[in-house]
């Protein structure tokens, strides 16, 4: 393999195109194993894991916006969503109407956008929305005089549920960002599909952001009760834990990443981790596990971009393989370890999603579902570019002072 020149994105030596850039291997388990077996060995005590799921994985807009709206069209009873960007462009518009349609031929629709994600929306696009029938309210609308905590402290989920039958959960918002090329942006993200016990979970996470926001007494009645109906049937076979606390998915990537026998593959669109995270990626490649890492090249939060590289050099010289992404944005926020244990949601490793965003992922323990998200990982690797540690430590002076600099500043970018 060719050394690259550097990180810098006009760099065009050494670029890695090829599918086989981050090696295939045999399964570390059978693909019979039990999978209560593989929960309890990956993921820590106390994640409750919800059996008899049915889980899709969607790749970016073109695969997750239609399966979504076909949700949305089929519903019966009720909608539930909650998303971090509600942008009053193309795609906006297609899922406002499909959203105003439920909600006049009678379905229950309440929809939670986060006010400072959706800022350059237009209010009569939610106003219109409101009167066609959708119930559709925003998280912490901007007030000074509640202080900067409060501005700070963000809804960045995305969550869709729809008939208590059918979820989604992953890193897209309601946006052309992540529309197909020539339709939008074309950002790269992933989206679980789920039928099963766990559609629930994400269906409580909603009702409890609403009620904390809204203090709706007569939803929380009605919650109250629904509490205690049937659970979704078994769909599938898949184990899933839906973590909503900060912390619980951070310790569960810690865990995983502790546990990981053969690789730990990690797509991350904003990366400043902390210092147990840096220590737990340097350990796993100290024994001989392959850690590899796909970041951004261009990032859509440029003080990120180059906060991020202030890491590399250590992380490199533990022999830790970064690749960073061209075609566009990245806005994954995924792992697998293993090809078994895997995460998915809108958790970002870095310092606001640990601090103060409300964030929620869903963590599984399969070896099918794994092992099709390590091929989506390996895929993507191979139209990378890698990053090694003597092409980096070529890269201009400005960059590495600026580097410095941002990184001073990680705890509050």
């Amino acid at each position: 393999m060719s050394e690259q020149s550097g990180v810098s994105s006009d760099s065009t030596t050494g670029l890695v195109r090829s599918r086989g850039v981050v090696p295939s291997h045999p399964p570390v388990w059978s693909p019979n194993v039990s999978g209560l077996l593989l929960s309890r060995y990956y993921l820590p005590r106390g994640h409750a894991v919800l059996r008899g799921n049915a889980c899709q994985l969607l790749r970016d807009g073109v695969e997750a916006y239609p399966a979504m709206l076909e949700a949305i069209r089929r519903a019966r009873r009720y909608i539930r969503l909650e998303t971090y960007m509600f942008i009053t462009d193309a795609v906006g518009e297609l899922f406002g109407q499909a959203l105003a349609e439920a909600a006049e031929r009678g379905v229950h629709v309440k929809v939670l956008y986060d006010a400072v994600g959706s800022w350059t929306s237009r209010r009569s696009f939610f106003e219109q929305l409101r009167a066609r029938g959708v119930d559709i309210r925003a998280f912490k609308p901007f007030s000074l005089s509640r202080g900067l905590r409060h501005l700070l402290r963000r809804d960045h989920r995305k969550i869709l549920v729809v008939d208590g039958e059918v979820a989604f959960t992953g890193g897209v918002n309601i946006s052309a960002h992540w529309a197909p090329e020539g339709q939008g942006s074309a950002w790269r993200d992933d989206v679980l599909r789920i039928e099963g016990p766990a559609v629930h979970e994400l269906e409580r996470r909603f009702l409890a952001t609403w009620r904390m926001m809204f203090q709706d007494r007569f939803h929380r009645l009605t919650a109250r009760l629904r509490h205690f109906q049937r659970r979704p049937p078994p769909r599938g076979q898949v184990g899933l834990a839906v973590l909503s606390s900060r912390r619980s998915i951070h310790r569960a990537y810690l865990h995983a990443i502790q546990r990981a026998r053969q690789s730990v593959l990690i797509a991350a669109a904003y990366f400043i981790p902390d210092r147990r995270m840096v220590a737990a990626l340097r350990d796993a490649a100290a024994r001989g596990v392959e850690v590899h890492l796909l970041l951004n090249a261009r990032s859509d939060h440029p003080f990120l971009e180059f906060a991020t590289r202030a890491f590399y050099e250590k992380l490199l010289g533990a022999g830790i393989r970064i690749f960073e992404w061209q075609r566009g944005v990245l806005h994954a926020k995924t792992a697998v370890v293993d090809g078994v244990w895997g995460t998915i949601g809108s958790f970002n490793l870095e310092r606001l999603s640990l601090a103060f965003n409300h964030e929620v992922n869903a963590v599984f323990a399969d070896p099918r579902l794994g092992r099709q998200l390590e091929e989506s990982f390996r895929a993507d690797c191979g139209n990378c570019r890698e990053v090694t540690l003597a092409g980096f430590r070529r890269r201009p002076f400005w960059q590495k002072v600026l580097e410095r600099v941002l990184f001073a500043f990680r705890k509050v970018l």
